[in-house]
């Protein structure tokens, strides 16, 4: 009771704010890919999860390793999905088969590659770049259907940084899927809050589809056990 003699509302025990969750990430049609294997210089790697998120790419494939440096990409590797395969054979395969796309295009300066910007697309794309000094392989060429490249106007060098390369490359592909431009806020664009993160930055997890099935089927064998103690005792 108060001072005044009214009654008082019971005390309500303190409930914590709900904790923020972000909105998924923006799926867009058709779905852009970019491979990474055999990058020297691995900071890249960053920098390309960076240009990825920005232009909308469904995910980033890693050949190899399921390591990854994330230096250069400044929190936005958080924002792009990233997938796994241990071999060029394999991701070819996956790629095709599980993930519908119709082409693999490494992007390199060699006869018959067509300049970027004529966008060779028709579907779901995954990119490759070849390495930094030697450019791409005869193994990575082989899983590639196609070649595209970035038109040089200037005398200066040879050729662009793997990064860039691939910047340009996605940025052709959502022009040409026409992907809906993000929203803008002043002079910038609007970041959204970071996913949680399922497992260590720097490393490629577990398909989130698969973690739940294992966990579905673990729940269901301790509850099929519960029920046979049940009938026994």
């Amino acid at each position: 009771m108060g001072d005044d003699g009214t009654t008082m509302p019971p005390a309500r025990e303190d409930v914590p704010p709900p904790t923020p969750t972000a909105d998924p990430p923006p799926v867009f049609d058709p779905a852009c890919y970019f491979i990474v294997h055999n990058i020297a210089k691995k900071h890249n790697v960053g920098t390309i999860a960076r240009c990825a998120t920005a232009f909308g790419a469904r995910e980033v494939v890693l050949i190899g390793s399921k390591q990854y440096n994330a230096f250069g990409s400044h929190g936005a590797d958080a924002h792009v999905a990233f997938s796994h395969y241990d071999t060029l054979v394999a991701a070819r395969s996956g790629l095709r088969d599980e993930k519908g796309v119709t082409k693999i295009l490494g992007v390199e300066i060699v006869a018959g590659a067509a300049p970027i910007e004529t966008h060779p697309f028709d579907g779901p794309t995954a990119f490759l770049c070849g390495n930094e000094g030697d450019g791409l392989t005869d193994a990575q060429k082989a899983i590639c259907d196609g070649f595209v490249y970035v038109r040089q106007h200037g005398p200066g060098t040879a050729s662009l940084n793997v990064a860039v390369a691939a910047s340009l490359a996605m940025h052709h592909f959502s022009i040409w899927a026409k992907y809906p431009e993000r929203e803008r806020r002043g002079e910038k664009y609007v970041v959204a809050p970071p996913p949680m993160r399922t497992h260590k930055r720097g490393t490629v997890g577990e398909d989130p589809e698969e973690v739940r099935r294992r966990r579905a089927a673990k729940r269901a064998e301790r509850e099929a056990e519960a029920e046979e103690e049940g009938k026994t005792s």
